[in-house]
């Protein structure tokens, strides 16, 4: 074999092995991406997003109902419409405006104004989830600079996946913890297995039409995060759940994320949980 022949050859097996390193570090990229649900948020439709949170002498979009366009249901001034900055290409986006006041949250809500939102998000998910269009729908609310809102109007969002892997969304086991209060089959409780870390609050129905106390648990919630906490709040998430037809709800206040949760997923459970069931406990119930 001459020198040309096993230079060629040379050639060929590097080429070869190259290649297959490619393909190894392609499958094994491919792999990875497996294991997380990954959308793509366009920049463009979300540089004309408006936002008042910060800039609070902005106009407020939800405010101008006469304006508003692909209302899809209303009950009374709670309206349920098509989201105007579809920014997750891969997802229908809708928004739920809880009312017509601006100025005022949940725990200012009557209770029957809350009971009716409540039942009619609860419906409405339901409805989206069911009608084979997705394989999942995230029903969810944001409140305040760091809760990811940029509307202070309040609202809730659905948002539905034609393509999502149900079971990387959450765990079954981040509902567990100190029961709170239970009543007509739905437990409140704080997480002992938090899904970012510190004061969760869970609800967890076994009836899932009981709506009324789902909402009265909501409402005790929010109001002791934003006007009961040992330290002030401004804002606050609220996401609902389902794995089949069970029903989870996780009510989390939002402040700086701690760094080693970011980088390293690290939850933090807080020494002082019973003292905190014990302060809620002693205050609504």
């Amino acid at each position: 074999m001459n020198e040309d022949t096993n230079k060629d050859v040379l050639i060929k097996y590097f080429t070869n092995a190259h290649r297959r390193y490619i393909i190894r570090r392609e499958k094994r990229h491919q792999e990875l991406f497996m294991d997380i649900n990954l959308a793509h948020f366009n920049t463009e439709i979300g540089r004309q997003k408006p936002e008042n949170i910060i800039h609070k002498d902005n106009a407020c979009p939800f405010c101008a109902t006469d304006e508003l366009t692909d209302i899809i249901a209303t009950d009374g001034d709670i309206i349920l419409l098509k989201n105007k900055y579809n920014v997750i290409e891969e997802a229908d986006q809708f928004v739920l405006i809880e009312g017509k006041n601006c100025d005022i949250d949940i725990p200012s809500y009557s209770q029957a104004h809350m009971h009716r939102l409540i039942a009619f998000g609860m419906d409405h998910w339901e409805r989206m989830r069911t009608s084979g269009k997705y394989e999942t729908v995230l029903f969810f609310k944001n409140y305040g600079p760091y809760s990811g809102g940029t509307i202070r109007h309040p609202h809730m969002q659905l948002v539905g996946f034609p393509s999502f892997r149900q079971e990387l969304a959450f765990r079954r086991s981040e509902f567990d913890g100190l029961v709170v209060d239970e009543r007509n089959g739905v437990v409140l409780s704080l997480s002992t297995q938090p899904r970012v870390g510190f004061w969760e609050l869970n609800i967890v129905p076994a009836d899932t039409h009981a709506t009324e106390t789902i909402a009265d648990y909501i409402q005790i919630c929010v109001d002791f995060l934003m006007n009961a906490f040992r330290r002030p709040l401004t804002s606050y998430n609220i996401f609902f759940y389902n794995e089949g037809t069970d029903i989870f709800i996780k009510i989390m206040p939002r402040f700086a994320t701690s760094p080693i949760f970011i980088g390293y997923n690290i939850r933090l459970l807080p020494s002082n949980l019973s003292e905190m069931r014990d302060r809620i406990r002693a205050k609504y119930f």
